[in-house]
């Protein structure tokens, strides 16, 4: 991949039309009577990123795999809730709306028309190709998620924000390091051992039992990190409760292994793609069949007479 010095906008695109899915019309139909909700209600979503905060470069990150083995492997609870179809091979099938599915083949082939670049890596989440983005990237770089977890990366110091639609795309909240703090307790280099210690019932993930957000924001800002917390639990001077070091011993086990599960991987063997903003369509006679055959009509004009500004 090659160096990337502008602004930097990753979204977490199964987080986004997920999103538009919910929050469009299903009414929103393709000639033939199908739903397009959700790809209408992408392009959307894209045209009033772009608008509103003028990448140089966009990559739309994708969950090639949204529930890797070697994650089950450390906490088989992760994202089993989830799981519509195990699989022997490959990933297991997720749980999704019946007429969201048949869409998002749509929006891959519209993105790569366009010519917005599209990445996937076996084995991996869209979280771990973001964070990979984001570690190698030389300039400032917005993650656009609905997904808390990626919190994790946000890095003042190196311009890295988080864009949390709070309603549609139209209302976001720029997450920095003092949104963080203000409601959280921690910056980005803490929201992780928050987040294992917390738990989130919506991945799978148990925490410490008797722990909850505010009590793993206080561990936090008295010993600095998990491993300052472990090292807590085996000094009996330590200003730990009784029942903290017991909850805390008991789910040593589990601490052991969260870290991996909780944190976005930051060496993801990305491909070779161009990322640079598209200024005109890739495939032009591509973009007028999807055009025709889906029905996209305003929400994809808008977005190419956006791109080509």
């Amino acid at each position: 991949m090659r160096s990337v010095t502008g602004r930097l906008m990753l979204l977490d695109t199964a987080s986004l039309y997920f999103r538009a899915y919910f929050g469009v019309p299903d009414s929103v139909r393709a000639p033939d009577g199908s739903p397009v909700n959700a790809v209408r209600g992408l392009l959307d979503f894209i045209d009033r990123l772009v608008k509103d905060h003028h990448p140089d470069d966009l990559v739309a990150c994708m969950d090639a795999d949204w529930r890797p083995a070697w994650r089950v492997e450390l906490i088989p609870s992760y994202k089993a809730h989830r799981v519509a179809e195990e699989r022997p091979s490959g990933p297991d099938e997720e749980e999704v709306p019946d007429t969201l599915s048949p869409q998002v083949p749509v929006i891959e082939a519209v993105l790569d028309a366009i010519g917005i670049a599209r990445v996937g890596v076996a084995a991996y989440e869209a979280d771990d190709v973001i964070g990979t983005f984001t570690a190698r990237a030389r300039g400032p770089v917005d993650i656009v998620t609905g997904d808390r977890d990626l919190y994790q990366l946000v890095d003042d110091a190196r311009g890295v924000r988080v864009l949390y639609p709070l309603k549609g795309v139209g209302t976001l909240q720029i997450t920095d390091e003092a949104v963080l703090r203000e409601k959280y307790g921690v910056g980005g280099a803490g929201y992780a051992d928050l987040a294992l210690l917390r738990g989130d019932p919506s991945d799978g993930l148990p925490g410490v039992p008797g722990v909850g957000e505010k009590t793993a924001a206080k561990l936090l800002a008295e010993f600095g990190d998990l491993a300052g917390i472990l090292a807590a639990v085996d000094d009996p001077q330590a200003r730990l409760t009784p029942t903290q070091r017991k909850r805390l011993t008991e789910a040593r086990p589990y601490l052991a292994v969260a870290p991996k599960v909780v944190r976005v991987a930051d060496d993801v063997p990305l491909p070779e793609v161009g990322t640079a903003l598209p200024r005109a369509p890739r495939d032009p006679d591509a973009v007028r069949e999807l055009a025709a055959r889906w029905g996209l009509g305003g929400s994809l004009e808008r977005l190419l007479t956006t791109l080509s500004r």
